[in-house]
């Protein structure tokens, strides 16, 4: 029996660990569940699915919703925000995060409308945290942006501050 050549096998070791490192790498962020509840909240939010998007909300940002939006639908809220000629939402994904402490993300999305809004989208912002270390639950505090990512301070930071576009609250 031929004995193993030990390059081959070093190659072979490391082209495995290098495998297993791009496999973690490219894990889509959806899976993580502040970032999925954000998607989840949008895409409700955008196909006018109240319940499911409220179920989402933190209790002060669903007062907010109550006495702020349009019959008290969150759905009314986002479709206030996006112009007729835009037509109907299609879909929001994932675009990029930033962590603020263990229990809160800072979570942009893109979105499409059916009538394609600027090459690179809608950008949206969503303030999402967890009561306590010890939850499972991610709730959105905050929202804004629901404008096109062309436009200067659609990133991420630009969304997050205080006068950023259809904040709330």
């Amino acid at each position: 029996m031929r004995k193993l050549n030990p390059v081959v096998v070093v190659g072979v070791l490391l082209a495995l660990v290098a495998v297993v490192i791009i496999t973690a790498l490219l894990v889509p962020q959806e899976t993580n569940p502040a970032f999925a509840s954000a998607i989840e909240f949008v895409n409700a939010a955008g196909k006018g699915d109240d319940e499911t998007a409220m179920s989402h909300l933190s209790t002060a940002l669903q007062s907010y919703v109550a006495d702020t939006c349009p019959d008290g639908s969150v759905s009314a809220c986002v479709d206030a925000y996006t112009p007729p000629e835009w037509g109907d939402f299609l879909n929001a994904v994932y675009r990029r995060a930033q962590p603020d402490g263990p229990n809160a993300w800072d979570v942009q999305l893109i979105a499409t409308w059916e009538e394609g809004q600027g090459f690179s989208g809608i950008c949206i912002y969503n303030r999402v945290e967890r009561p306590d270390e010890q939850s499972d639950v991610w709730e959105i505090v905050r929202w804004s942006g629901f404008v096109s990512c062309d436009l200067p301070n659609a990133g991420l930071s630009g969304l997050a501050q205080d006068d950023a576009p259809n904040r709330a609250p």
